[in-house]
């Protein structure tokens, strides 16, 4: 079997699978208080813990069929590392996949976010032929919410003290997209 690398590429923004030269950016990235603010997974005991959770995420990759897609974002003309994005494949019978992001508060408010979730929302309906994408977010987190928002979710419902964020359970809303939706 052959694995093939993926790259995606929008307006702004190559998007390409983690490579274990991303682990620093990526460790730096989670340890940023601001990025931790509404994130589950807290704040790196040391890099050799973003090392582990890289290396898993980059093992995934290689398994057929895939269950999780990583992605580096980076700027087209600059080559910067501005974050990153995924998605977990649901059943496969239900054809659905979970997104999140995470980019580092020097590229906030510059229509990254929503221009990378917009192009994998658009991989995950033309190329896996997914038919439904969720994600979820900390209902204080009204960044994220506009970012969900303005690719097309709806907000579906909330979900009461589901979130284990610092040691307190946070409330986080529901927001999905059909396959219909995306391309209406």
């Amino acid at each position: 079997m052959t694995i093939i690398s993926m790259k995606l590429q929008t307006h702004n923004l190559f998007i390409r699978e983690l490579t274990k030269a991303d682990i620093t950016n990526i460790h730096i990235l989670h340890s940023l208080p601001q990025t931790d603010e509404f994130n589950t997974l807290g704040i790196p005991e040391s890099i050799a813990t973003t090392e582990k959770i890289v290396t898993d995420w980059i093992s995934a990759q290689q398994q057929a069929p895939r269950t999780i897609y990583t992605f580096c974002i980076e700027h087209i003309n600059t080559k910067e590392f501005i974050g990153i994005i995924g998605m977990k494949m649901g059943k496969p019978n239900y054809l659905t996949a979970e997104v999140w992001y995470k980019l580092h508060p020097s590229h906030w408010g510059n229509g990254y976010a929503t221009e990378a979730l917009t192009k994998l929302l658009h991989f995950a309906f033309t190329e896996l032929k997914l038919h439904r994408i969720e994600a979820g977010c900390a209902v204080e987190n009204i960044a994220s919410i506009k970012v969900l928002e303005k690719v097309g979710m709806m907000r579906e419902g909330r979900k009461r003290k589901k979130l284990p964020i610092r040691g307190e359970w946070k409330d986080n809303y529901f927001y999905a997209i059909l396959e219909e939706d995306f391309f209406k």
